[in-house]
């Protein structure tokens, strides 16, 4: 049993100023993994105040001082990946396979990323006889969610230490267990106290109390539309910086021309690889109306290939979070089912011998309307929709339709073709024939997906002032 029981303020492991503790659940098993506790508005202005303290010696570091101890961190990081895999396969259920090869390793990416970007990037610049500086915007309180924990820590925590930021963390108190490990690692890594701080919590306490702060100057938040609605209304009162990574609901164009194998079981991959718990997964395939009985023959031989089970036990597909989602998953499986769309394979129930954990049927529906409320709500579990178009500008106008704009999708053995309708697409991160994640261009969304970019040179921008300096250089 894991205990996340202290949290990390000031360089030092500390004890919550007020007890509380809850429970985390192991969804592979319904069986509690361990404990974390839960801290409160009073953790969390500790924690902001190290971080303001520690600020201006941070701020001032050069950029020789922030690699040295980056590359530590990589250094350290690298060898405990196969721990943070073992807890992320406890407090999410991520299998083997996808939690140390993919889950805790993108985590030395993200620092892998931000020292190169570092290493080159341009913090000044003469324009006539003005400077213009980029500052570092000071202390960074991050709202992180459950889903890719460690993916997620890292995006927002290896840009704001290589611009000079101090950092406040709440990471989600569903998948605690990774944070505690990242924490770790970082002080092993000699950051200075203060620099980085962890705070354990719920929401609607610590996260309300971080966003709200008088003292944080930046606020980053991972996680649904609602949350980050919140958390803008909170930071709203102290004028400061809000970034946003919400929620999709990704259109997938597979063209006429597309090679149809690849591009259905790169499409259904996308999805079932996290058990459909990722934001950007590919959850409305658009396919031509005369190839929709192919493309749902291929779709279904593909979602059963993914079998669900023990995650500990070389499983291609694990559980996903809690009850709480597994009772959402369900309702709006039911609500396909109620609205007229096709069942191809999965649906409700749990599959047969998974009766412990919550486990969900690999799912397709076809002969989707975007007017239903399957494909218009992220249901953020492996759930596919499958709606039909006839012409391409249908496509594109189905594909739009939508209140969020994260990822989009394309498939054409033409890649110009290919090109010219992901130029339509209303989203910030779109994939041509299954593109993998590339960690050196921006990540965001349009729309109801947030505002602001993750990821190489844009993150970076995230984390700094402009400062202009009129009169520099004297005129000649």
């Amino acid at each position: 049993m894991r205990q996340a029981l202290q949290f990390y303020i000031n360089g030092a492991w500390v004890d919550p100023v007020v007890p509380k503790t809850r429970a985390v659940t192991n969804p592979a098993t319904a069986t509690p993994a361990g404990t974390v506790s839960l801290g409160t508005a009073v953790d969390i202005d500790r924690a902001v105040q190290a971080a303001a303290a520690a600020f201006p010696v941070w701020s001032r570091t050069s950029r020789e001082e922030r690699l040295g101890l980056l590359r530590k961190v990589v250094d350290i990081f690298a060898r405990r990946v196969p721990e943070l895999g073992v807890a992320i396969m406890e407090e999410m259920g991520a299998p083997k396979w996808l939690a140390q090869g993919t889950q805790a390793a993108i985590g030395v990416n993200h620092f892998k990323t931000a020292i190169a970007v570092l290493e080159n990037f341009v913090f000044a610049e003469d324009r006539g006889t003005s400077r213009v500086v980029r500052e570092p915007i000071g202390v960074c309180g991050f709202i992180t969610p459950w889903n890719w924990p460690i993916h997620q820590i890292c995006a927002k925590v290896a840009p704001a230490l290589a611009t000079g930021c101090t950092v406040v963390l709440k990471p989600s108190e569903i998948a605690p267990f990774s944070a505690v490990i990242f924490a770790e690692i970082l002080h092993e890594a000699g950051l200075p106290p203060g620099v980085f701080n962890l705070v354990q919590g719920e929401g609607p306490e610590v996260g309300q109390a971080l966003a709200e702060h008088p003292r944080v100057d930046m606020v980053s938040i991972t996680g649904s539309t609602r949350a980050g609605i919140q958390v803008a209304q909170a930071a709203a009162k102290t004028v400061k910086r809000v970034h946003q990574e919400l929620g999709g609901k990704s259109p997938n164009i597979v063209l006429e021309d597309a090679d149809l194998r690849a591009a259905i079981t790169g499409g259904i991959n996308g999805i079932m690889m996290n058990s459909g718990q990722s934001c950007r997964a590919p959850t409305r395939m658009l396919v031509p109306n005369k190839l929709m009985d192919e493309v749902c023959a291929i779709a279904k031989e593909v979602a059963e290939s993914w079998k669900p089970g023990d995650p500990a036990a070389d499983s291609r597909m694990g559980p996903v979070i809690s009850e709480t989602q597994w009772n959402k998953i369900q309702r709006l499986i039911e609500s396909g089912v109620r609205e007229g769309a096709r069942l191809v394979t999965g649906g409700p129930g749990k599959p047969e011998g998974l009766e412990a954990g919550y486990f969900v049927k690999p799912t397709v529906f076809r002969d989707v309307s975007n007017a239903m409320e399957i494909a218009r709500e992220e249901i953020f579990g492996p759930v596919l929709c499958i709606l039909g178009y006839d012409t391409e500008e249908q496509a594109l106008e189905i594909a739009n339709d939508t209140e969020y704009g994260l990822g989009g999708y394309v498939h054409s053995k033409n890649l110009d073709h290919a090109r010219a309708v992901a130029a339509g697409i209303r989203a910030g991160y779109i994939s041509i024939n299954n593109a993998g994640l590339d960690l050196n261009v921006p990540f965001g969304g349009f729309k109801h997906s947030g505002n602001g970019r993750e990821f190489s040179n844009e993150a970076f921008g995230e984390f700094l002032e402009y400062k202009s300096l009129l009169g520099y250089t004297p005129a000649a």
